[in-house]
């Protein structure tokens, strides 16, 4: 991987940058009643924190993620969970970086990603959420959340 990832400090200083846009912007959406991008956004925001967290704790997630992970080239598949940070393993690795605030975030974020694809089921069979006011208050907490940690 070329540019900042050679620098697992300069890829986490990067990462931290695009939270707080990434925040901001969920925000932003969520004041112009654009629900489903607010929770894109919160989305990304913690997906972008956690994968900062990982690079800064590699040391915990490397055994847990040894080997090597071809995509298109060769790299040490802890780096490559740490780049990419698959959905599927968000929950994952907030478990094993012990951060229990951070568990929560990675849940409501994760919520948020599925209600961003569904929208609102009223009946609950598709979404988490029947009702706008529980994602308002999920995308506040990660806004929250995120500010708390990028201050």
């Amino acid at each position: 991987m070329k540019g900042s990832w050679k620098d697992l400090e300069k890829y986490r200083r990067d990462r931290l940058r695009e939270v707080r846009y990434e925040a901001e912007l969920a925000e932003d959406f969520l004041k112009n009643g654009l629900l489903r991008n607010a929770a894109g956004k919160a989305f990304q925001a913690v997906k972008a924190y956690l994968a900062a967290e990982a690079a800064a704790r590699r040391d915990i997630l490397a055994g847990k993620f040894a080997g090597i992970a071809r995509h298109g080239k060769r790299v040490a598949r802890v780096d490559w969970i740490i780049a990419v940070m698959p959905t599927s393993r968000m929950k994952e690795v907030a478990q094993l970086l012990g951060d229990r605030e951070l568990e929560l975030a990675v849940e409501k974020a994760l919520d948020l990603h599925e209600f961003q694809y569904n929208g609102l089921v009223r009946e609950g069979d598709v979404s988490r959420y029947v009702d706008v006011a529980s994602v308002e208050r999920d995308v506040m907490d990660v806004v929250r959340f995120i500010r708390g940690r990028t201050t």
